[in-house]
């Protein structure tokens, strides 16, 4: 069966097999892992992955590559026929570890959206768009550093693995690729993300101007230990922990 990608998809096949070979060796799954692909595509990484686990499932939105995926008959293969962003990934009974080559275009939402999943989850190891998994990586101080930064750091432990070239993929998108590791914290100073993700929102809404001014409403500096002169992006992830605490004192 002929697929050709779908741009509202966002879809780059990787078909480099030196590097399916080393993002396998990074998961490095164990056979009775509870393994969950989203995107799997034409099934480059996930036929790799299939011979090292007693079974595996997929999320794939694209009918024409549920069909193809279903035409290879793996009985230790479930395809789900589901939209990622929309997936309830708290249903099954034993924690998941989550694997894909993320559509550019739902890489940020989704990575928000198994935030929210992230109790009934082992770790993560996604292929991105590398400006996006340098974000979810700087530093504070760093002009990339930002709101995705500030809540994956939060609640995860972030690792930028190894960067994936644009050669590897068919059709060629414009951009490098990056795979990246998320390991949620075992201790995470917040027991959710909701507060945090008001206070860190208003804070890099105008990058500019103080936390003064971006947090006027929320906030004064009576009222937190943190320094409100300076700019969101000066601020590192435990100052944020510290001003959402602050924060919801006054609610």
């Amino acid at each position: 069966m002929q697929h050709r990608a779908r741009k509202r998809f966002g879809q780059n096949f990787l078909i480099d097999p030196q590097i399916i070979d080393r993002i396998v060796a990074s998961i490095a799954p164990k056979p009775k892992d509870n393994l969950i692909e989203i995107g799997p595509g034409k099934g480059a990484l996930t036929l790799p992955l299939l011979e090292k686990l007693e079974a595996m499932k997929v999320i794939e939105i694209d009918r024409d590559l549920i069909a193809l995926l279903e035409s290879k008959n793996h009985q230790n293969l479930s395809v789900i026929a589901a939209d990622a962003l929309k997936f309830d990934f708290s249903q099954f009974q034993e924690k998941s570890r989550i694997v894909g080559n993320l559509p550019y275009n739902i890489s940020s939402p989704l990575l928000f959206h198994l935030l929210g999943h992230r109790g009934n989850i082992i770790d993560m190891t996604f292929m991105l768009q590398k400006e996006v998994a340098d974000r979810i990586v700087a530093p504070h101080g760093n002009k990339t550093y930002g709101r995705l930064s500030v809540m994956m750091q939060a609640f995860f432990d972030v690792e930028l693995m190894f960067s994936v070239p644009k050669e590897s993929f068919d059709p060629q998108p414009k951009i490098e690729s990056a795979i990246i590791y998320l390991k949620p914290k075992r201790d995470a100073p917040l027991s959710e993300s909701t507060i945090l993700s008001k206070v860190v929102k208003a804070a890099f809404s105008q990058r500019r101007k103080t936390l003064r001014n971006c947090l006027k409403l929320m906030l004064t500096q009576q009222q937190t230990d943190i320094d409100l002169s300076r700019r969101a992006e000066m601020l590192n992830v435990d100052e944020f922990i510290n001003l959402t605490k602050d924060y919801a004192k006054q609610n």
